[in-house]
């Protein structure tokens, strides 16, 4: 082209100095055409060379890419591993807590367990506070004044009992319970300390507990332990009596706790004179005799005007029948279940006897034979069945030098008391009582009690029993049997069983009735004629 170029313009001069860039760009444009050209034939005749290239160049760059993919995925991972590293040594830190902390629980469990074997508690609840290994415990764990430890010393506790042990945390620890352990195993003590711990001191606030009781007696002898275990703090303790009643306005009594029967207190709060709102703690004592069908009316009437949605309720008795459960369940919130030994039955401590004695005249001579033969070593504790036969056999023995005496309900407040002080003073020998004796009522050092009318059920026995053999001293229990009591004998006979008494195994093989209320019309005790007693 450049040779026709130059023949068109022969004769004329191209300076190709000045237009030498545009030569050059026209030059480099050619040359790319010319390769285009190459390139294009190329391809014609090799058809699979741009899909190979193709291929190859996609190839590159996946590689390229996978491996900066991979690159960084490394990059990535190595952070998530350093984090996931660091939450899996937390994880193994806190397992390693939860496992030590279960395993602390695991043997605390398993000391607590050892520890109720050992004195024979049986419990049943969630959470239930440990055992007392001693009374020390009260003062480092929680925080007993030296007073209260001092006067347990001076009434003679070294050690708790198998109810104290366990009743005295579970009240402390804000829980609710029903207990049920055996006759003069301290159950006052049990249910009072927790008390003077909580409240810590006198208040002018009113009525702080209450403790009810079925018998004036018990009550009484209730609000004198709680005097004795209160020394060295001036707490204000109350004997609702009939005096207090009517001296007017009670809600101006100076009062912290309230020790009364159910049918006062429900009398006081009739009247609208006492306010029970603020009251703490409510304990029902021998609450298997309060929940029977006369006393359950006045037991609500309580409950109801304990108002305090704080309050702490707690039943102790030695015998818990089924359906005292099933009532008690009613009034409590998660309470805790405490058994001492076996439920309903007589302490281990009592020497247990039946004798058969035939007729009521036999079950006299008896009795008067024993006496003769100094068989029984005062004081002696004798019960019948009803009052009219206490004041019977009362008149039979006063003729035959004994030290005799009588308790009934047809004396008044004052005549009970003289006669429960004089036999607790020694100036008694021998008790007659009817049932309203048997409940709760501690005479120290009662060597033994004659059931001289076979008692009307299971329960009753219990009791009556319990007044000999408290705390840890040895007693003796004789119960009289007629032809009339032989049906019943199995009843008793389990009951002694259970505690460790032989038992003629000729009863043990008798058929066990069911009874309600065991009492015979039985023939009068009385021997002397009418013109010797006039």
């Amino acid at each position: 082209m450049e040779d026709g170029a130059s023949f068109l313009f022969a004769g004329t001069s191209f300076n190709k100095k000045k237009y030498a860039s545009e030569i050059a760009r026209f030059k480099e444009k050619k040359e790319t055409e010319n390769k285009f050209d190459y390139l294009s034939s190329f391809e014609r005749a090799n058809p699979d060379s741009e899909e190979a290239t193709v291929s190859t160049k996609k190839r590159k760059r996946k590689q390229g890419a996978s491996v900066e993919a991979v690159e960084g995925f490394n990059v990535f991972k190595s952070s998530i591993k350093a984090s996931v590293s660091s939450e899996v040594n937390k994880t193994d830190e806190e397992e390693d807590k939860l496992s030590k902390e279960k395993k602390k629980l695991n043997r605390k469990l398993e000391a607590d367990s050892i520890l109720r074997k050992k004195y024979n508690i049986h419990v049943s609840g969630n959470n239930v506070a440990t055992p007392l290994k001693s009374f020390a415990e009260l003062s480092s764990v929680y925080g007993c004044e030296s007073y209260l430890l001092q006067n347990f010393a001076k009434l003679g506790f070294k050690e708790p009992t198998p109810i104290q042990r366990q009743a005295i945390p579970i009240l402390l620890s804000g829980r609710e319970c029903f207990a049920c352990a055996p006759t003069g195993s301290g159950k006052t003590l049990a249910f009072v300390s927790p008390m003077l711990l909580k409240l810590k001191h006198a208040s002018t606030e009113g009525v702080r507990a209450v403790i009810l009781c079925p018998t004036r007696e018990l009550a009484a002898q209730t609000t004198r332990e709680c005097k004795k275990l209160a020394e060295g703090n001036k707490f204000y303790m109350k004997l609702l009596t009939k005096k207090i009643i009517r001296s007017g306005d009670l809600s101006k009594l100076r009062c912290d706790i309230l020790i009364s029967t159910p049918l006062r207190l429900r009398s006081a709060i009739k009247k609208k004179k006492l306010d029970l709102s603020r009251v703490e703690y409510l304990v029902l004592d021998e609450s298997d005799k309060l929940f029977e069908l006369g006393l359950i009316k006045q037991i609500d009437a309580v409950v109801k005007a304990c108002s305090n949605p704080s309050i702490i309720r707690s039943l102790f008795s030695a015998t818990l029948p089924d359906s005292v459960e099933e009532l008690a369940r009613t009034i409590m919130h998660d309470a805790v279940r405490v058994i001492i030994g076996r439920k309903n039955t007589a302490s281990d401590s009592v020497n247990q006897k039946l004798v058969f004695a035939g007729t009521e005249e036999g079950k006299l001579l008896a009795l008067r034979q024993s006496f003769q033969e100094q068989k029984l070593d005062p004081p002696v504790l004798i019960f019948v069945q009803s009052k009219e036969r206490a004041k019977e056999l009362y008149e039979e023995l006063k003729f035959d030098n004994i030290r005799a005496s009588v308790i009934h309900s047809d004396l008044s407040e004052i005549q009970r008391e003289n006669v429960v002080n004089d036999f607790r003073a020694g100036k008694t020998w021998v008790l007659i009582a009817t049932d309203v004796i048997a409940r709760g009522m501690d005479f120290k050092g009662v060597n033994c009690v004659i059931n001289y009318d076979f008692p009307d059920s299971a329960a009753a026995y219990i009791h009556r029993i319990g007044r000999s053999g408290r705390a840890g001293r040895t007693g003796e229990a004789i119960t009289f049997y007629t032809e009339d009591d032989v049906p019943f004998l199995r009843n008793i006979a389990n009951v002694m069983s259970a505690s460790g008494c032989e038992v003629p195994s000729w009863i043990m093989a008798m058929r066990k009735l069911r009874w309600k209320k065991h009492r015979p019309k039985r023939e009068s005790i009385l021997t002397i004629p009418d013109n010797v007693e006039d």
